[in-house]
């Protein structure tokens, strides 16, 4: 019997987009659709706090009064945290999208960088639908959403892009159909999250996942996503732009992981909180100490940089209660991914998989809600 030659690599390649249908990426040119922009009414556009002034998907200020870090300014233009919110009776939704560029990270998904989810369902009870399909390799994409056999009202998120600028995005519905503007939020005033890349939501493998947007469905206010991926250091110029945002229901500072040295540390949270404090006296700010790092096991001396850090945030929260503040606060992170969680719930020994994202939330849900149970109050009372 002859022998059979060994099959060539060329043979032995698994082309998942052509032996799975279910990973083909969404066919453009969505047909016969009605195209809208959110940036007009009856849509809710949340997480841009200068939209109003800009006009543009951007977290911080175009002219700032104080000059940016630059990295920090070209961070601005990540739309993480951005939400679309809408009520429609279209059977058939799609999203129309130009990005400021393609994905391009070794350790993300192009969904999480690029990507929209959508969520389905009023405040409270927001289900996850789906998320886009598109080529990664381009800027610009198509694609449906969702198509349904009935027409009948729905309740609709879109959550932004978490590493990716949005130039331009329509909202495709079926002529004939209605858009409504959703229910308000419980309270006009908002929770703002200041850090790191780990805040911004790396690396999260679509954007509902990012800890500060799965809060967002479990707290009915408005959340500002101010993370800035290896940037976020506690600098005055951010402090002061920061502070501009009206109607703060919670600050919340978690940029340990980027600030460098100790050293650093205790020059800018103190700073920080001071410049902070001139705009919005008694808003609650809570401080956050970083998770344990996977590699902390093995390198003491990353250990104890975490626990020094650690140290002076508690020292400078204690310092400023001591002097009359007592709307600061202070949580240690340590564990936010679980008592040894942290060896699984990354995805590079720094950065969270969706299910460090989860565990975090998890973690924080009840801290938030304690801190923000007077505002919810008066919410609920018609308050203020």
């Amino acid at each position: 019997m002859a022998e059979q030659s060994a099959p060539s690599p060329s043979n032995n390649r698994a082309d998942a987009l052509k032996l799975d249908a279910s990973m083909v990426p969404e066919r453009n040119e969505q047909s016969g659709l009605n195209w809208l922009s959110p940036k007009e009414q009856p849509f809710r556009l949340s997480g841009f706090p200068w939209f109003h002034r800009d006009g543009i998907y951007r977290r911080l200020p175009v002219s700032p009064m104080h000059e940016l870090p630059p990295a920090v300014d070209r961070l601005a233009n990540s739309t993480a945290g951005g939400q679309i919110a809408f009520r429609t009776d279209s059977p058939r939704l799609a999203l129309r999208v130009e990005l400021a560029g393609p994905a391009g990270m070794y350790h993300m998904p192009a969904t999480g960088q690029c990507g929209f989810d959508v969520y389905l369902g009023e405040p409270g009870d927001q289900q996850y639908y789906g998320t886009t399909r598109f080529n990664h390799a381009k800027s610009s994409y198509e694609v449906e959403l969702y198509g349904f056999p009935e027409k009948r009202l729905r309740h609709v998120t879109l959550n932004f892009p978490l590493y990716q600028g949005v130039n331009e995005i329509s909202v495709g519905i079926e002529p004939g159909s209605s858009i409504v503007a959703p229910p308000a939020y419980r309270s006009g005033r908002k929770v703002i999250v200041y850090g790191t890349s780990v805040t911004q939501g790396g690396c999260a493998t679509r954007p509902g996942m990012a800890c500060s947007n799965i809060l967002s469905r479990r707290i009915p206010l408005e959340f500002i996503n101010l993370g800035f991926s290896g940037n976020g250091r506690g600098e005055p110029e951010v402090a002061r732009a920061i502070s501009e945002i009206a109607d703060p229901a919670l600050l919340v500072l978690e940029y340990e992981g980027n600030v460098g040295t100790v050293e650093r540390m205790e020059q800018t949270l103190p700073e920080f909180i001071r410049i902070y404090r001139e705009a919005h006296p008694v808003a609650p700010i809570l401080v956050i100490s970083r998770f344990k790092y996977a590699r902390e096991r093995f390198m003491p001396a990353l250990l104890q940089k975490r626990l020094h850090m650690k140290r002076i945030e508690m020292e400078t929260v204690d310092l400023f209660r001591r002097r009359g503040d007592g709307n600061l606060h202070f949580f240690d992170g340590e564990a936010s991914l679980g008592t040894d969680a942290y060896n699984e719930s990354t995805v590079d020994g720094a950065h969270p998989t969706d299910l460090g994202f989860l565990r975090m939330a998890d973690t924080l849900t009840p801290v938030f809600k304690e801190l923000l149970k007077d505002e919810l109050g008066k919410a609920e009372r018609g308050e203020g």
